[in-house]
């Protein structure tokens, strides 16, 4: 998330629980879930707790590495540097584009709307562009009630080159007719 490591302090909270998925394997099948010591102690009610992999070494290693690698390769600042880049970028790509609307979100997880004049939803343009940025390799998938918010969800190691690429490659996808027409 760029200046945090955990999406949910950009909201100044503490959960009870949190859930971790995905990214914390890089790949492994991996998750965790930590909580506060109230919510542990809950767990501790004469019934035992089992999990086939809880616990499993070859995971629990894995998942140290990544972040040992996040820490060593200053992923994180990687993150809010490159993330402020492409939003940046983004948001300059509505000048030229006003079927973009809203930019938002940190890091590298970021999206942005696609809305014609009055701002109804523009689904369908949406769908086209995830869909044309396949073709130049770029992977990107649309969200929200209308489906016309296209979510960015790089990789830590994404660098500013290639969100010069992604922005070049929008650039040129909006440019195409369909994109200009609403």
């Amino acid at each position: 998330m760029g200046k945090f490591f955990w999406g949910f302090q950009w909201h100044k909270v503490i959960p009870d629980i949190v859930t971790i998925g995905k990214p914390m394997g890089n790949g492994h099948p991996l998750a965790a879930v930590a909580c506060t010591q109230a919510v542990a102690e809950k767990f501790a009610n004469g019934m035992e707790y089992f999990n086939t992999l809880g616990g499993n070494p070859v995971s629990c290693a894995i998942g140290v590495e990544v972040l040992r690698t996040i820490k060593r390769e200053n992923l994180q600042e990687n993150a809010l540097k490159v993330g402020e880049f492409l939003k940046s970028g983004l948001k300059s790509l509505t000048e030229d584009f006003p079927s973009i609307g809203d930019v938002r979100g940190q890091g590298l997880f970021l999206g942005f709307e696609l809305v014609d004049a009055e701002m109804n939803p523009l689904g369908d343009h949406a769908d086209y562009l995830a869909n044309r940025m396949k073709e130049y390799g770029i992977l990107m998938s649309t969200d929200g009630p209308d489906h016309n918010v296209l979510k960015i969800k790089p990789p830590m190691v994404f660098s500013k080159e290639n969100a010069e690429e992604l922005l070049f490659n929008l650039r040129k996808v909006f440019e195409e007719d369909f994109m200009r027409s609403n």
